[in-house]
């Protein structure tokens, strides 16, 4: 049996034990171990210090490429509630806040531009008229020198009223895209006079292009074809400005995209058939069309006025259009990758002052997916840049 005397000199000889081991322990850290942990939290700093000297040092590599790549002449330009003009047909807006979208898609979306305005009219109480005439377009996605991806467009149309809209709200991703003003009409009044804020709003659901925060680029192109695209089944219905706006706001790239289209019975825009250009931040590019209403996705980096989807309606469109697509495909080849100024000089090469018709190209736009920035360029005037960046 152990005396309590016994199992009193057992714990002064642990308590000595764990005393000598902690007085080594700590001898050990003074010495070599101390030397090396110095040395560590030295190698530590001085290896967060030439992390952060080269992360400083690509961004002004970055900086000094964008600004070799882009337009001297560019002017950074800011949206704001009013709607400013920036030049003769150009004018841009922002709008921050909720504009009742989810509950468009929510209550079925529409199946017209009728029931689009129709709604817009039940959200404002004022009577809105949407219309238009077909319009042609071209579309180029390439490799940035710089780093990312560019995306390039044309609008080509008569002489009409550009806005660029700035978007954010709390329930969607935050865009940047453009309208035809001529597209939408008030009902006894000039809609030119109406609050900005109510002309912001009807112009969210009637965008042609654009590109959101996550990249995504979406822009509506015509075909010339007497058909036009009406799938009915038992899905919600969307129209061709309402569907940019459903991927502007909801979707972060190509995949998400064409999901969410599939979800959803799209209906052609003023009764013209039409294909979507998507391209996304990761480079993934596509035509998205509809031959018998059926959906049917086609990988390019090039769009213009003609069907690209495998099947019997590939290659119907203007002659023009083709023209259009091989002086792009030509460019691409060529180049491989491209600079901001490059893409510009692509676009204007397939401009309509090419081709000395009566239409112009009302606005082209040269955006960058990385950088999340659009470039506008107004009616063939390439000397002058407007950059507008997605926040």
């Amino acid at each position: 049996m152990v005396t309590a005397r016994e199992k009193e000199v057992k714990k002064v000889k642990k308590d000595f034990l764990i005393c000598l081991i902690l007085i080594l322990g700590v001898a050990g850290l003074l010495s070599g171990c101390g030397k090396n942990t110095g040395e560590q939290v030295m190698v530590k700093r001085h290896n967060e210090e030439s992390q952060e000297s080269r992360t400083e040092e690509n961004g002004a590599a970055r900086e000094e490429n964008e600004k070799a790549n882009r337009d001297k002449n560019a002017v950074r330009v800011t949206p704001t509630s009013e709607i400013t003009e920036l030049e003769t047909g150009l004018s841009m807006v922002r709008y921050e806040g909720e504009y009742g979208f989810d509950t468009f898609l929510e209550q079925g979306g529409a199946a017209s531009d009728t029931d689009v305005a129709a709604y817009i009219t039940s959200l404002l109480a004022q009577k809105i008229h949407m219309e238009g005439t077909p319009f042609g377009c071209s579309t180029l996605s390439v490799e940035n020198q710089g780093g990312g991806y560019l995306f390039g467009r044309n609008f080509d149309w008569n002489a009409c009223n550009g806005l660029i809209v700035s978007a954010r709200s709390e329930s969607s991703y935050a865009s940047v895209s453009t309208v035809n003003m001529d597209f939408i009409r008030a009902g006894g009044i000039d809609f030119s006079q109406l609050p900005d804020s109510v002309r912001a709003v009807v112009s969210l659901y009637a965008p042609l292009d654009g590109m959101n925060e996550k990249g995504l680029v979406v822009s509506v192109n015509m075909i010339q074809d007497s058909a036009s695209i009406n799938q009915d089944t038992i899905k919600p219905d969307i129209t061709t400005t309402t569907a940019v706006r459903l991927l502007l706001d909801k979707a972060a790239n190509v995949e998400e995209a064409l999901k969410l289209l599939q979800q959803y019975d799209f209906h052609s825009s003023m009764g013209m058939m039409v294909h979507l250009a998507l391209a996304d931040a990761g480079g993934r590019s596509v035509a998205v069309e509809y031959v018998d209403n059926e959906m049917i996705v086609a990988e390019t980096p090039i769009v213009t006025n003609f069907y690209l989807a495998d099947g019997e309606k590939q290659g119907n469109g203007t002659a023009q259009s083709h023209t259009r697509y091989e002086i792009l495909m030509q460019t691409l080849e060529e180049r491989g990758k491209m600079t901001e100024t490059e893409v510009r000089d692509a676009l204007d090469s397939v401009s309509k002052d090419n081709f000395g018709e009566f239409e112009s190209t009302e606005w082209s736009i040269v955006m960058n997916q990385e950088t999340k920035e659009l470039i506008y360029y107004h009616r063939e005037k390439y000397e002058t840049a407007y950059v507008v960046s997605v926040e």
